[in-house]
This record gives structure tokens, C-alpha cells and sequence, in this order.
């Protein structure tokens, strides 16, 4: 069944010189004009496509690489103000509203702002709305820790950086665990590190526990082979040059040079590591 707000896998029914008209299954025809059809495409292909309402309420798909499906969230611009409220940049043909009533602030032209999108069950268009506490929620047992989630960094606070989870859930990534500033509206792959007694989710950038050991480790030894056997990157490096290298914070890497130690492949001292060499 096709879903309005979300990209869709249809099949093309027919094509003319306006476009093709797509297989909806339950919605009907769905038009999907020729500028965003696909060279070669041909009758009974199967289309990735995003479906909306026009401004005439007809049903309409893009190819256009959206922004936001429904139930999701999205740091949108806003390109237009109206009496109504502001249209914000979906990434396709039409905008989406923000009405006055789902605006946390009122909203200026040329601002961006983080929103989740949602389908008006009377109208059937896409909304926008700035009141994400309305969508998203705070606590959950869904998850585990070491979990991977996608995020969304919402606020920069005192203790972090408070960001949404899987489009569904709030969470917090503290200082300690960043290895430089984020950014709001970036979007960042996480990992659960706590679920607190009060239900509230600590967040990590990183990999939990020995998971990140491994693609680190070879990274480490390639390096070293690379640099006939040594690196000029040990546990006293500062924390930036250690990112600038390998991606990681200074806690992960000498967690896995330590393990690496332990196998004894290498040796540690101030200056760097060195492979241990074969006898």
C-alpha cells in the first residue's frame, strides 16, 4: 500500500508527454511529471518515489531527493512567510507549513529550524511543527545498551547536547563524550550508553566497550605497517591529534592500544607505539 509523506516503490501504468502515471494501490493514479521521471523509464518499471498533495489537492510523486518523510524530524529553512505561517524547505517542489500554532517561537525568512513532520489527518498534507515535545518522547525501554540509533542534535545545554532519537525519543550526549563541537540539525549515528533509573538515555558517539576495538585496531596496525613500524601517537598525545588521526577519542584509543598491548603486537612509550617485530 502507498503512503502519502513517504517515499514509495510504485509501478508506471502508463507514460505521455506530461509524465507517467504511477500505480498508487489504494490512493488511485499517482502523476509523476516528466522532468522528474527517469531517462529510459518504461511502462511496468518499478519508480522510488516520494508522494504529496499539490496545491490543488491532486496526488503527485517526485523524484526529488526529500527532506523529511512523515514522523520524522528535520532542521527545514524557511523560505516563505504567510499569514498562516512559514513554508519551510522540504528538498522538493512544494513546501511544508508550519502553522502559527506549531511554532515554538515565531519563526523568521532565511532561518532554519528542527521540526517534525506530520500528516493532517483531515487534510491529508504535510505539516510541520517546532513543539517537538508534542511528537517526541522522553524515557524508553526499547532500547539497549551499545544499541546503534540515528540522531538528531536538537540543543546545545550546560551539560551536552540534547538529541533525538530514531525520530522518536530524547536523549543526551554530554561534553566528555564529544571529541568537537556539534552542530544543530546534524545528524550523527549514536550509540544507547545508559538507560538511567528515570528513564532519561545517555548517548555516546562512539561504540560502546570493546565493539570498537576491533576496526580500530586494524586501522592502528596498518598504520603501522605503513610507517615501518611506528607512529609517532601513543596515550600521551593530546586528545585532538588523536581525532585528527583516527576518529576517535583519546579514552577509545588507548583502550585499544592497550588491548593491543595485551596480544603484545606492540609496545607503548612517550614518543609513539611500535609493532613488536617477529623473531
Amino acid at each position: 500500500m502507498a503512503h502519502i509523506g513517504r517515499i514509495n516503490l510504485l509501478k508506471i501504468n502508463s507514460i505521455d508527454h506530461y509524465g507517467a502515471s504511477l500505480d498508487g494501490d489504494d490512493l488511485g493514479d499517482v502523476m509523476l511529471l516528466n522532468r522528474y521521471l527517469p531517462e529510459h523509464s518504461k511502462v511496468g518499471d518499478l519508480i522510488s518515489v516520494f508522494i504529496y498533495l499539490d496545491g490543488q489537492d491532486r496526488l503527485c510523486a517526485t523524484t526529488q531527493k526529500v527532506r523529511a518523510q512523515v514522523d520524522e524530524v528535520a532542521y527545514l529553512k524557511v523560505v516563505q512567510l504567510s499569514s498562516v505561517g512559514a513554508f519551510l524547505d522540504l528538498g522538493i517542489s512544494k513546501d511544508v507549513l508550519c502553522p502559527f500554532n506549531q511554532q515554538t517561537k515565531e519563526m523568521e525568512k532565511n532561518q532554519s529550524y528542527l521540526v517534525y513532520v506530520y500528516l493532517d489527518e483531515e487534510t491529508n498534507r504535510l505539516i510541520a511543527s517546532s513543539k517537538l515535545n508534542r511528537f517526541i518522547q522522553h524515557g524508553a525501554t526499547i532500547y539497549s545498551a551499545g544499541q546503534a540509533v540515528n540522531l538528531m542534535i536538537s540543543d546545545k545545554t550546560d551539560i551536552g547536547y540534547s538529541a533525538v532519537i530514531n525520530n522518536q525519543h530524547w536523549g543526551v550526549v554530554y561534553f566528555n563524550d564529544t571529541v568537537k563541537p556539534l552542530k544543530i540539525g546534524q545528524r550523527i549515528k549514536g550509540y544507547i550508553k545508559q538507560i538511567r533509573d528515570d528513564g532519561k538515555i545517555n548517548l555516546s558517539l562512539e561504540a560502546i566497550g570493546y565493539e570498537k576495538v576491533n576496526p580500530l585496531s586494524v586501522k592502528i596496525l596498518k598504520l603501522l605497517d605503513k610507517n615501518n613500524g611506528f607512529i609517532p601517537i601513543s596515550d600521551k598525545s593530546p586528545a585532538e591529534l588523536i581525532y585528527e588521526e583516527f576518529g576517535v577519542s583519546k579514552k577509545s584509543f588507548k583502550m585499544t592500544i592497550g588491548s593491543l598491548y595485551k596480544k603484545r603486537l606492540i609496545t607503548i612509550a612517550k614518543e609513539g607505539i611500535s609493532l613488536v617485530k617477529n623473531t
